[in-house]
């Protein structure tokens, strides 16, 4: 084969990528990036969501069957105060020659058992609010309702009303992570 000027021979196209082939390509790569990153973030804050869910369900559980049986067994109550640094129940068992106190150090975030003769028992942590309601005997029945009397001192109070909140943070932050319980606990072996 001979090679003239005029007759060139065809060389191949070279194949690479133009410039802005390369920079579509990349902010395509860097969205759908961008978009696994965020639901992977996603998935693991949630996935920490519920796992804080089932622990402080558990804790308020525990704690809510723990409350229970003492105050069930309590004859009286002694003291009570909420509204201050420390709030707290002082109730006794006579059968049982038993002082109980259940005190929540708003400070610390704890809710605290104290039985005579035991060393004291921490129910809940990361209890944010604590409330407590004494009530009588005798309940208000309307034809759309069921109240109590709120009790004018501590030798009328048969019905215990307490409720709290315990939160966790997800990174840092306090988000979807609260659980509230409720509890009317009645005195049962209440000394009249």
């Amino acid at each position: 084969m001979k090679f003239r000027p005029g007759n060139r021979v065809q060389s191949r196209k070279s194949a690479a990528f133009t410039l802005v082939e390369v920079m579509v390509a990349t902010a395509i790569a860097t969205l759908v990036t961008t978009v696994l990153v965020s639901l992977s973030i996603y998935g693991a804050r949630s996935f920490n969501a519920m796992s804080n869910y089932v622990d402080l369900d558990l804790h308020s559980r525990n704690a809510l069957d723990v409350i229970s049986r003492e105050l069930r067994e309590a004859t009286a109550v002694l003291d009570c105060r909420t509204n201050a640094s420390t709030n707290y129940i002082v109730l006794t068992n006579s059968s049982t020659l038993a002082r109980i106190k259940l005190s929540w150090l708003t400070n610390a975030g704890t809710l605290v058992l104290e039985k005579t003769g035991q060393s004291s028992q921490t129910l809940l942590i990361g209890c944010s609010d604590w409330r407590l309601g004494l009530f009588t005997r005798a309940p208000i029945v309307t034809s759309s309702n069921l109240t109590f009397n709120t009790a004018t001192n501590l030798a009328s109070c048969k019905l215990i009303n307490m409720s709290w909140k315990c939160s966790r943070s997800i990174l840092r932050n306090k988000v979807n992570t609260e659980t509230v319980q409720t509890a009317q606990i009645v005195l049962r072996n209440k000394v009249n």
